[in-house]
């Protein structure tokens, strides 16, 4: 097969389609939000370490360490700057449920989604025009679609900022409201982005078995690259294995839906960035589930397991 085909491909996806999966990525977001607390932003300035090395290495290690990746393995361009994008979104929703169940600590995990979701209006533009600019390959796509990090800016604050914004503002002045609709409505947004997903797989699935396989290496590699910078940054500057699991998961649990919105939204589509996105969109489910479950046959230090701060996940 000539791998170059992959770029001529153009996934079944309009505008309308685009828009109601914009919807249900800011549906999901507010889901998330209406779990969070200002408490969750102020424990990073409280105590800092753990979500501090977290944000490190998901914001300066990941993207610097994907580059060098893309440089060693040579995926073919517009993969290449797919890796880079995914490695430029902030952390994804599932990563509080999947440090649960790896029974990492929940309370990094969420402090760390409260302020990646919030720093990507900022830190997933300017990684993306960074990290793609220092590769030729790479470099060259994002000469030809003229990429605004400006416009790439004001597309994440609509999708991430102006819902994460609106459920702050109901769980912290609509206590009773948030607490009764928390749970069925973070089931509806999840259900609804699943039957999303779905159709636009069915609807491209010749697209998918044709070409998914030019993808899974790089995929594989890059995520479990993207897992040992979050576990080892946390390992290197000592902190707790709770914590290091917390940290590793939210490093390897990328929002790629909203990378996938970016690619229709600014690079029309392109064939290898889309499928390469979508799959790490499936991979780093069965990867974060598979290190959960590696994580929960070691057993924790003793004057760790006794403590719980997963309540209400």
């Amino acid at each position: 097969m000539d791998i170059a085909a992959i770029d001529q491909v153009r996934l079944n996806f309009n505008p309308q389609g685009l828009l109601i999966i914009n919807g249900a990525i800011g549906l999901m977001m507010f889901g998330v939000a209406l779990d969070l607390k200002l408490e969750d932003f102020k424990r990073v300035v409280v105590a800092p370490k753990a979500p501090g090395i977290g944000l490190v290495a998901q914001f300066l290690l990941l993207p610097a360490f994907t580059f060098l990746l893309t440089l060693a393995i040579k995926p073919y361009p517009s993969m290449a700057l797919g890796m880079i994008l995914v490695a430029a979104c902030p952390g994804g929703n599932l990563s509080n449920i999947i440090t649960y169940l790896a029974k990492g600590n929940c309370a990094v995990s969420i402090s760390m989604t409260a302020v990646s979701s919030a720093a990507a209006i900022f830190m997933t533009p300017f990684n993306l025009a960074l990290w793609g600019s220092f590769n030729p390959a790479t470099a060259e796509i994002l000469r030809q679609v003229s990429l605004s990090p400006k416009d790439v800016f004001i597309t994440i604050f609509v999708i991430l900022g102006i819902p994460l914004a609106a459920g702050l503002i109901v769980s912290r002045y609509v206590p009773s409201l948030a607490d009764k609709v928390r749970k069925p409505f973070k089931i509806f947004s999840l259900c609804f982005f699943i039957l999303i997903v779905c159709g636009a797989l069915a609807a491209n699935w010749k697209y998918f078995l044709a070409y998914v396989g030019l993808v899974v290496f790089a995929v594989f590699l890059h995520n479990l690259l993207a897992l040992n910078i979050g576990y080892w940054s946390g390992r290197i500057f000592r902190l707790p294995e709770r914590d290091c699991r917390a940290v590793s998961i939210e490093v390897g649990i990328q929002n790629s839906a909203l990378g996938l919105v970016l690619v229709f939204n600014f690079f029309d589509g392109l064939g290898g960035m889309a499928i390469l996105v979508a799959w790490w969109g499936i991979w780093h489910i069965i990867a974060g589930l598979s290190a959960a479950f590696i994580f929960t046959r070691r057993q924790l230090p003793e004057h760790e397991a006794a403590m719980d701060s997963c309540t209400g996940i």
